[in-house]
């Protein structure tokens, strides 16, 4: 698996982050092999968080043996002081281990919800706390509304974040607006040195009154063909790691995509944009 840099935390992360939202609705045999076929594909990068189902108690069984070989980033949607430090406490717990590379403030979607964040006792300043206690390294903000990018300009703007993690794909680039903060927001991270991991790489549209074939919170992309596009897409972005999709059918076919990126083009890039323009944006 190729690797690039993740920002100023300096781990070379494989281009494919495990996002082990995947193991949520597994049991522990299913969970088992998943994890067995994430440490074959030679990922080092998992994402995990207390609101990914059973992930965190399927996942824990195996730190103990894995834990040196994986750069570990959790999150939280509590926004309060308390709320955060609890639930960090709680994820440690159940994922076997003593510490994460990574604590995130997780789903930030909104202006509102970024001064919740960032407020007098709030979820921000748990995690610094926990920071200076030496439980985590690195401390990054994650999102994924349409207003993402610009929040999170905002964000950097009030606490330097060493890591952010918001969509990035075809589709939502066909909307100018999206795509001018998009790029605003890589260009910023870039001369911050801060680590970019894309989500929704390979969404479709939305589920809508379709049967639910995967479980992902959207309708993906199948065809191998089109996952590699879009991977070879994103990854062609500044800075970027993929967060693989939320179904493990299809990690095969995400982790083989990262292991065959080669940059796009640019002209490339805008005849994609176009051929998905059409489709709805995902959220």
């Amino acid at each position: 698996m190729k690797k690039r840099r993740f920002g100023r935390t300096n781990h070379m992360s494989t281009l494919a982050v495990f996002g082990a939202v995947a193991l949520g609705k597994l049991d522990q045999p299913q969970a088992d092999k998943v994890i067995e076929q994430v440490i074959r594909a030679g990922v080092n990068h998992i994402d995990i968080a207390p609101s990914y189902g059973d992930a965190e108690t399927r996942l824990g069984p195996w730190m103990p043996r894995i834990r040196e070989d994986f750069f570990l980033g959790c999150k939280t949607m509590e926004r309060s002081k308390t709320g955060a430090q609890k639930e960090f406490h709680d994820s440690l717990k159940r994922l076997q281990t003593d510490h994460f590379e990574l604590y995130q403030l997780h789903a930030v979607t909104t202006m509102d919800e970024l001064d919740t964040c960032t407020s007098r006792n709030g979820a921000l300043e748990g995690v610094i706390e926990m920071r200076d206690q030496g439980l985590t390294k690195y401390i990054g903000i994650t999102g994924h509304g349409m207003e993402t990018p610009t929040v999170f300009i905002e964000a950097l703007s009030r606490f330097d974040f060493d890591t952010v993690v918001f969509p990035i794909n075809p589709t939502l680039f066909a909307n100018d607006d999206y795509r001018a903060q998009a790029l605003a927001l890589l260009d910023i991270c870039e001369e911050k040195d801060v680590g970019v991991m894309a989500i929704k790489s390979v969404a479709k549209e939305p589920w809508g009154e379709q049967p639910h074939r995967y479980h992902t919170w959207y309708a993906p992309f199948e065809d191998e063909e089109i996952i590699q596009q879009n991977i070879h897409f994103v990854l062609s972005q500044k800075l970027t790691h993929i967060c693989t999709p939320g179904d493990y059918r299809l990690l095969d076919k995400a982790f083989e995509a990262c292991a065959n990126f080669k940059p796009m083009e640019p002209s490339l890039q805008e005849g994609i944009i176009n051929d998905q323009s059409e489709l709805e944006i995902i959220f």
